[in-house]
């Protein structure tokens, strides 16, 4: 009966369970012990005074019987019968059968696996900490004394174990060789997890084979799996060389060693036979800390002896050398004391060669480990350096083109800062990833004639040299454009039709390609006015001198290359000392969950900024580096301006009727203020210039014609008049009455122009103040 045997059997060991009895003449039960009265159900008071065979059912065998259970069922076990000396009394001990039995095989099984030596067993506490361990050769090196593993894969496997209650069998782990401390093997492994009679967890045991067989074939294919997806990650030279020497330093030797040709190193073609003098070290990787002593990281391998093992190289072999050899190759001892280690036992070396090219070398050597490398080492480091040799030319290549990249988009930016009456500017580019994706985001500051200054900040779809270029040729647009003096929204729809026409002629794969956004701002130092239109651009930020900040509500138009909508002009008034700043949109992306954040993030740098009183072109730095990295392949461009203005007392205007008798009280208006201004040098010319425009205006325009004059750093005047008539210079004929006002202005001044407005045009001249008017050179 099941009942009564499971119920005998609880506890946690054969000695919680053995159970005593003492008899007495007649076998009389003359006590009765709580573990009796567990195993058969009996209490003490129940079978005192009653004898023994009452409770016997039958005996099995000398020292086994069945005993009656309280319940009806019975109970096989095991008894030895003891008499005391001098004692008429007996004491049965007496313990389950099945109990005894299955403790007796679990020591046989535990002494047997013990003293195997083609197998390693070792029992872990709940810590995992080892509490004892055989003499396995396999387990040399694997602490006792309750010391823990010092293996991280190995603990993790038995943790896992451990906390599931579920074995693990049949895994491969790699450990660390005992003899050579940084060299691993690989052993199979299997773990049980161990717990008492309530299913609670007491520790684990592990059992370690030798995977003979499957050992240099798996290490081979795992070192090339972990080479394979390690080396190539980065486009970067140096990390990809230092990737392929990890690779196999520690995993199949103890010092690894990648050496290029200095022209790689710069993202040009190595010579077609690279040898000493033109290698460079490049990375080192090293799982002893020895190196060859005079040759580390960056420095150049001495000229090297011509050799049939160096040829051997350079035609693409991958040789082996013994200590004795490696010496004998290089020939002279000085030579290989600076390039050979102080120890080592065999090295290999293995050409970096790709696409018909010796990049440089590949060198693996052997210094704790005795072991020789065989064949199969050799393909494997052959593969590997395959490998290694493929990403760092690609890495190369990339080197190139992003040199290339940067260089023309460096070219096509203008100066960073500039300094104008309008504005105090300073422009900062960052390209994505760190600098390793060249976009098309610009800025620019554009110089317009009547100290008014262009602000201009874009964004090209793409990346590399077809953005950059693409970028360069929209920025020389946009400064032809502005050289027109258009307005913000005109400007922007002729630039929208040359994207257009761009993307007709472009190849129909790139046509979708061709967009880009831009913000076009013109601020106005006299008018303290900034007009600004936007194709599909973020709206600038401005912040006050009190250092309250605005973002401009600008309402966008549609990307460039779009078309059928117009650009609408914005207006606003802009303190002198504001804080003005035009930005792409990678930079407020750039670690912030969405735009307002990142926005808001933006204007409280430039707040900060601003209050400090910092360089302009610092502030931009500042501003990048604290907003962080814009996310995937988003480059920025940030463009700051503090505004200025022309004081008040440095411009006068007037207005005249459209009478030719104005002319001469223009004339005098003029000169008197120039006299005011302390410029009476310029009043000869200043007359002339008033003179002719003004009468031209009267007499092909019509009236009002208002006059002004701004004092700066140039002195400049300009008349304005209802006509959208365009003047035009021309050299008049001898027999000519006209025709020679403009030939005139533009030898007295250093330039002059015109720009429409909405109901007529100005023509505006430009005279230096420290300098006499180029028509008066030959005369000083």
């Amino acid at each position: 009966m099941s009942g009564p045997s499971d119920h005998a059997d609880r506890g946690s060991s054969a000695l919680d369970a053995l159970a005593t009895a003492v008899l007495g003449e007649g076998g009389a039960i003359l006590r009765w012990s709580r573990e009796a009265a567990r195993l058969l159900g009996y209490e003490a008071a129940e079978v005192l005074e009653r004898p023994v065979r009452e409770l016997i059912e039958d005996r099995a065998a000398p020292g086994r019987a069945r005993l009656r259970h309280r319940n009806g069922g019975t109970v096989d076990v095991t008894y030895r019968v003891l008499r005391p000396a001098d004692s008429a009394e007996l004491l049965v001990v007496a313990a389950p059968t099945r109990r005894l039995e299955e403790q007796e095989l679990g020591a046989s099984l535990l002494r047997a696996l013990l003293s195997q030596d083609g197998m390693g067993v070792a029992v872990h506490g709940p810590d995992l900490a080892v509490l004892h361990a055989n003499g396995s050769p396999m387990m040399s090196g694997i602490p006792h004394g309750g010391e823990p593993v010092d293996d991280s894969a190995v603990e993790a496997s038995l943790r896992q174990v451990l906390d599931s209650g579920k074995p693990l069998v049949g895994a491969v782990r790699r450990m660390r060789s005992p003899g050579a401390r940084l060299r691993e093997r690989t052993l199979g492994m299997s773990a049980l997890p161990l717990t008492d009679e309530d299913g609670r967890p007491t520790g684990v045991a592990a059992l370690y084979t030798e995977a003979a067989e499957q050992q240099p074939a798996r290490h081979h294919l795992d070192l090339l799996r972990g080479a394979a997806t390690r080396i190539g990650a980065s486009l970067d030279v140096t990390r990809t060389a230092q990737q392929l020497a990890e690779a196999v330093a520690p995993g199949l030797g103890d010092l690894g060693i990648v050496d290029l040709a200095e022209a790689v190193l710069d993202g040009d073609e190595p010579p077609r036979l690279v040898g000493g003098g033109d290698l460079h070290v490049l990375s080192v990787a090293s799982s002893t800390g020895e190196w060859p002593a005079h040759i580390g990281p960056g420095q150049p391998l001495p000229p090297l002896p011509d050799h049939p093992t160096l040829r051997a190289i350079q035609n693409g072999e991958t040789v082996v050398m013994t200590r004795a050899e490696a010496v004998a190759a290089l020939g002279d001892p000085r030579l290989a004391a600076d390039m050979l280690p102080a120890s080592f036992h065999s090295m290999m070396i293995s050409p970096l060669y790709a696409r018909g090219l010796v990049l440089g070398g590949l060198q693996v050597w052997r210094i704790t480990d005795p072991t020789p490398f065989t064949g199969e080492d050799v393909d494997l480091v052959t593969e590997v350096a395959s490998r290694g040799a493929l990403a760092i030319d690609n890495a190369r290549r990339y080197t190139r083109e992003h040199r290339a990249a940067a260089a023309l988009q460096q070219s096509l930016l203008p100066r960073a800062t500039t300094d104008t009456p309008a504005a105090e500017t300073a422009g900062t580019y960052r390209p994505a990833g760190g600098g390793a994706e060249i976009g098309g985001d610009w800025f620019d500051a554009i110089p317009l004639p009547s100290l008014r200054l262009a602000l201009v900040v874009g964004d090209v779809a793409g990346h590399g040299l077809h953005a950059a270029a693409r970028m360069g040729r929209l920025r020389a647009a946009i400064h032809t454009l502005a050289d027109l003096e258009l307005d913000p929204g005109e400007l922007l729809t002729r630039l929208d039709a040359l994207v257009r026409r761009l993307a007709a002629e472009a190849p129909p794969q790139d046509q979708d390609t061709l967009t880009a956004t831009c913000l076009y701002a013109v601020y106005d130092p006299v008018s303290r006015q900034c007009s600004v239109a936007s194709a599909g651009h973020p709206a600038p930020v401005v912040v006050r001198p009190d250092g309250t900040e605005q973002e401009l509500t600008v309402r966008p138009g549609p990307p460039l290359g779009v078309g059928g909508l117009p650009f609408e002009i914005t207006t606003v008034t802009v303190e002198p000392g504001s804080l003005l700043a035009l930005y792409t949109k990678g930079l407020v992306d750039a670690g912030a969950p969405g735009l307002d954040t990142g926005l808001r993030r933006l204007t409280d740098a430039l707040t900060a900024y601003a209050s400090s009183g910092a360089p302009l072109d610092e502030a931009g730095r500042s501003v990048l580096t604290g907003i962080g990295e814009p996310p995937g392949r988003e480059d920025t461009a940030l463009l700051l301006a503090r505004t200025r203005a022309v004081p008040s007392e440095h411009t006068a205007s007037w207005i005249f009727p459209a009478d030719p008798t104005i002319v001469g009280r223009a004339r005098e208006e003029a000169a008197d203020r120039l006299a005011a201004w302390g410029l009476d040098d310029l009043a000869f010319t200043t007359e002339l210039v008033v003179s002719e425009l003004i009468t031209n205006a009267v007499r092909y325009a019509g009236g009002p014609v208002e006059l002004r004059l701004i004092r700066e750093d140039v002195l400049i005047c300009e008349v304005t008049d209802p006509s959208n008539t365009q003047p035009r210079l021309r050299r008049a004929r001898t027999t000519d009455e006209g025709g020679r006002g403009l030939f005139l202005v533009a030898q007295l001044t250093s330039r002059w122009g015109c720009r429409y407005g909405g109901t007529g045009k100005t023509i505006w001249t430009e005279q230096p103040l420290t300098t006499a008017a180029p028509w008066m050179a030959g005369l000083v």
